[in-house]
């Protein structure tokens, strides 16, 4: 039974449905999707056309919005939102440490999780479509990860979509992870420059911050052991409009006098173990190689592999030497399931899930070269989590696909821009700019 309630300015809907697990085996077993809709109070009782978002990731649920911030309001103004929590994310039947082993052992859950790609996710909107909207078509506002669904969604089931709309999530369409990692770690060097050029008394302080990390076994308060390859993945926060900032704030109070001689206050600690945990994302460590798989290579580490050919991020060499220390960005490694201690037991389930060899396309590129579905793409330039090069490849082959181009905003502007972002992409889509 669905239940309404109300927020400032909203009316929100508790939805579940009943999805397979395997679109290919429909009679098969079943989970549950959860989603929200929200409606502005004032157009509750109307028939308005359906929007439904894919949040980035991946796994991650959907935005628990208060009221109608950001992009939300914009599109509040003519539809109905469903924030769609996608499979094994959020209230729908999560995938995590605790319930993974309800599938078996590490085998069992590397293949229960080849059904939490993209193609997946676009199976689940079109079996729960008929239910939400009586089987008109929808909007698709794909952010990142809900980006690369949306292409997927343009791929596999176009009737399904009356437009298509993407914030800084235009994927590749054939390149290999290593492809991917190889574009991405020039990339992050750039930001890192840029962030060391704002804040030049940031150098000194991460490189005593990673010394210290060299020299002492550090553990967090949740468990976490701090190496210092784990204190250069908070560079992830560089690909953020206030990234640079927070990660100056972070690194100013780093260390604090103490008994035993200066240590990592607690402070930095309890912060630095939220940016890092994957207790509430368990997913995107998982499967997030996998979402670029769409061959019978293997990623293998890809990132970990790729890392090793950009000797800048060997955090010795650089404090060796009088080298700032270089931060990494949004990459997967095989010794965070040795860190975290919400990854540690699917440690094994990762390194089978690394060496697949039978991953199935995602997209198809003579679909997307004929697509008639109304579409627009923002694509940030520079963005440091989807390569802008890969992206403008990818909108010149989708047939009507309009871009808007901008440095403006980093990768999350339709968070930082909202109404402005969606304003624009509607107005591309609907070939009014």
């Amino acid at each position: 039974m669905s239940v309404s309630y109300r927020q400032p300015g909203v009316v929100l809907t508790d939805r579940r449905f009943t999805v397979p697990l395997d679109h290919a085996n429909p009679s098969g077993e079943t989970i549950e999707l959860y989603a929200r809709e929200v409606v502005a109070s004032d157009k509750a009782h109307q028939d308005l056309p359906w929007l439904v978002y894919l949040q980035g990731g991946p796994g991650f649920g959907a935005n628990r919005f208060i009221g109608r911030p950001a992009w939300l309001g914009r599109a509040l103004k003519e539809h109905r939102v469903l924030l769609l929590d996608q499979r094994g994310t959020g209230a729908s039947t999560p995938a995590n440490r605790q319930t993974l082993p309800l599938r078996g052992g590490p085998a069992e859950q590397a293949d229960h999780l080849t059904h939490f790609r993209a193609d997946a996710i676009v199976r689940d909107c079109e079996a729960i479509r008929p239910q939400v909207t009586g089987g008109a078509p929808w909007t698709v506002l794909g952010q990142s990860f809900g980006g690369f669904c949306t292409v997927a969604y343009l791929s596999l089931a176009p009737e399904g979509l009356n437009t298509a709309l993407i914030t800084g999530g235009l994927p590749s369409l054939d390149a290999h992870a290593d492809d991917v990692y190889r574009a991405a770690y020039p990339r992050i060097e750039r930001k890192v420059a840029a962030h060391y050029a704002r804040y030049p008394q940031d150098v000194e302080r991460a490189r005593r911050i990673a010394d210290h990390l060299l020299t002492h076994d550090v553990v967090l308060p949740n468990g976490y052991r701090l190496t210092v390859e784990a204190f250069q993945s908070l560079g992830i926060l560089l690909g953020g409009g206030e990234g640079s900032h927070r990660l100056h704030y972070l690194l100013e109070d780093a260390f604090v006098r103490t008994p035993r001689g200066h240590e990592l206050s607690d402070a930095f600690q309890e912060q630095a173990q939220g940016l890092l945990s994957y207790a509430g994302h368990p997913l995107y460590a998982l499967v997030h190689e996998a979402i670029y798989a769409q061959d019978a290579r293997p990623t293998n580490w890809s990132a970990e592999r790729v890392r090793a050919e950009f000797p800048r991020f060997d955090a010795a060499k650089a404090l060796a030497g009088d080298e700032p220390l270089m931060f990494t960005g949004e990459s997967i490694h095989p010794w965070m399931f040795d860190c975290d201690p919400a990854l540690r037991p699917l440690r094994e389930t990762a390194e089978l899930l690394a060496a697949r060899t039978d991953w199935t396309p995602l997209y198809d590129p003579a679909r997307l070269a004929a697509n008639e579905v109304p579409a627009a793409a923002a694509v940030y330039h520079d963005d440091m989590y989807v390569d802008t090069g890969h992206a403008l490849t990818t909108a010149r082959a989708i047939r009507g696909l309009r871009t808007w181009v901008t440095d403006e905003f980093e990768h999350d502007g339709v968070r930082a821009g909202g109404p402005r972002v969606l304003d624009r992409l509607l107005a591309l889509a609907r070939d009014e700019a």
